[in-house]
């Protein structure tokens, strides 16, 4: 397998992770079906991802990666579509966790 797939996998898996904390704020306690089969998905294909990853990359860093790949994308999709705030440090640390990410893979 070439290098860079189970990268790949791994950024889908951290996507598929902001899915489904996205996901979770429209379930309802379990009344909106649509939601509650969407988290059920993502969360099934964000958790395959990472153990596919984690086959190929030390698993100490496949979990930062991912976990910061959901924590950051979950972050910007509340500021774009929930109204949530930002400030300049929030923003900041948003920036500097991303940067971590990719220092982990140059590290990889």
């Amino acid at each position: 397998m070439p290098t860079f797939w189970p990268w790949i996998a791994l950024l889908a898996g951290g996507l598929c992770e902001a899915g489904f904390t996205t996901a979770l704020r429209h379930i309802d306690g379990g009344r909106n079906l649509w939601a509650l089969a969407g988290f059920i998905i993502a969360v099934s294909a964000s958790m395959g991802l990472l153990g596919l990853a984690a086959r190929h990359i030390p698993m100490g860093t496949a979990y930062a990666v991912w976990a910061g790949i959901g924590a950051a994308t979950t972050a910007i999709i509340g500021v774009a579509f929930y109204a949530e705030p930002i400030s300049l440090v929030r923003g900041l640390l948003i920036t500097g966790l991303i940067g971590c990410i990719v220092g982990l893979k140059a590290l990889g």
